[in-house]
């Protein structure tokens, strides 16, 4: 085995295991274990079980960034809404140890931060879609961050419950979402307040 494919090996059994067991239920006896090596060749690769961690979390985070940013290409907003909907889900489908692995609390060894930090990363490209579709209508543009944090949360959140049901099909989960956000997002008050008995 080349040290390319070591590697390569290394970071298939160390994303399973964390994503069968978390960071703190894994360690590198096991990763080394289930490889055929000695603990000391996963230390020659990745200083130990933080840098496994780290290059596992942030080649998922860039996965999941990849897809839901190519989704945002389509011309109309609400195509827009749809295919980063499906995006989401489908890594959710496709990369399910990954999600699991991203979802959980980031430890510090990963380089690219926690699953907050990688829904505001994806809120941030969805901002720019919202800013444009506010300045169209009229509303505050500085209110778009707000808007693009609370829909992606929407879908994210939606995400981890469906990782764990896997029902309805994907395509009828996006499909209500983008109902709930897209007929929100069509009847938005310029001024909204509160209720006087709030």
């Amino acid at each position: 085995m080349t040290g390319r494919q070591r590697r390569e090996q290394l970071l298939d059994i160390g994303r399973g295991l964390f994503a069968e067991r978390g960071f703190d239920g894994t360690s590198v006896e096991e990763i080394a274990a289930q490889a055929g090596v000695s603990k000391p060749v996963v230390y020659e690769h990745f200083g130990g079980k933080d840098g496994v961690y780290a290059v596992v979390v942030d080649r998922e985070m860039q996965t999941l960034l990849g897809m839901v940013a190519g989704a945002l290409h389509a011309d109309h907003p609400r195509d827009k809404l749809e295919s980063a909907a499906l995006a989401l889900l489908r890594y959710v489908e496709e990369h399910s140890e990954g999600f699991r692995i991203v979802t959980r609390d980031s430890h510090a060894a990963s380089g690219t931060g926690s699953f907050a930090s990688l829904i505001s990363d994806i809120a941030s490209q969805v901002e720019h879609v919202l800013a444009a579709e506010f300045r169209a209508r009229g509303y505050d543009m500085s209110l778009a961050p707000l808007y693009a944090q609370s829909l992606v949360g929407m879908v994210a959140l939606t995400g981890q419950w469906w990782l764990e049901v896997r029902t309805p099909s994907r395509e009828v989960v996006a499909a209500h979402l983008v109902n709930l956000a897209w007929n929100g997002l069509s009847h938005l008050e310029e001024q909204p307040a509160l209720g006087a008995d709030s």
